[in-house]
């Protein structure tokens, strides 16, 4: 069933990805406020809802691994902190240069922003700790998972509590999804699709790779025990 899953996925994130750049750049109005720059938007939010749920994955799955000590687990994990950071960090430039159009500063120290930074920091900890951290970091590393998790809601709901303090904040506060144009929402629902179809590709494809490097670890380490291999 997988092997007809990686070029299914494959199929539809270039399908998506066609009709998402002929949606934004032939079919969608300019927005009255930002122009041509806004359209920048079709590919920074749909990357962050895929950021969020990489997160939860990666949290939920270093969850059960603490709990059950299943490398399988370990193996979802430590694919979906990778691609944490690799959509975190897609999610922070492309913010920046929304920002810079929008707001004309690439980067202001309020409150999303700053949760955003520390949420993607979090999983380039994950990342070293688990490349760099030795025997046992995969429990460590877990940890660091888990508190993802926790930031995840502090980011989304960042503007209100902003708001409830008192804090400027650059968001908007209203909802700019419902303030959307017919062709402009759909545009930005296909941009969705399209995310969640390249992140279950990648997840797919990491996830793979990575059972196989440690199923080859485990084959080699059975070698050296049975004196078949040399160290």
């Amino acid at each position: 069933m997988k092997r007809f899953l990686v070029p299914l996925f494959a199929l539809a994130t270039a399908a998506g990805l066609a009709g998402t750049l002929y949606m934004i750049f032939y079919v969608t109005p300019l927005e009255k406020t930002l122009f041509f720059n806004q359209k920048i938007f079709y590919w920074h939010v749909p990357n962050w809802f895929v950021l969020f749920t990489t997160v939860f994955v990666c949290g939920v799955a270093s969850a059960g691994y603490l709990k059950n000590r299943n490398p399988k687990w370990d193996d979802v994990a430590r694919a979906a902190g990778e691609l944490a950071v690799l959509f975190g960090a897609i999610g922070l430039v492309t913010g920046s240069i929304w920002g810079k159009a929008a707001w004309g500063h690439w980067w202001k120290w309020e409150l999303r922003l700053t949760t955003s930074l520390i949420l993607w920091l979090t999983m380039v900890g994950y990342v070293l700790v688990r490349r760099f951290g030795g025997a046992g970091s995969e429990r460590l590393a877990a940890g660091l998972a888990v508190f993802g998790v926790v930031n995840v809601p502090l980011v989304y709901f960042a503007v209100k509590l902003a708001d409830a303090l008192q804090q400027e904040s650059a968001h908007p506060k209203a909802q700019v999804v419902s303030a959307l144009t017919s062709s402009m929402k759909t545009t930005f629902q296909l941009s969705i699709l399209t995310f969640f179809a390249f992140y279950a590709l990648l997840m797919l494809v990491r996830t793979s790779a990575i059972r196989d490097e440690r199923r080859l670890r485990d084959l080699r380490e059975r070698g050296l025990d049975a004196g078949i291999l040399e160290p």
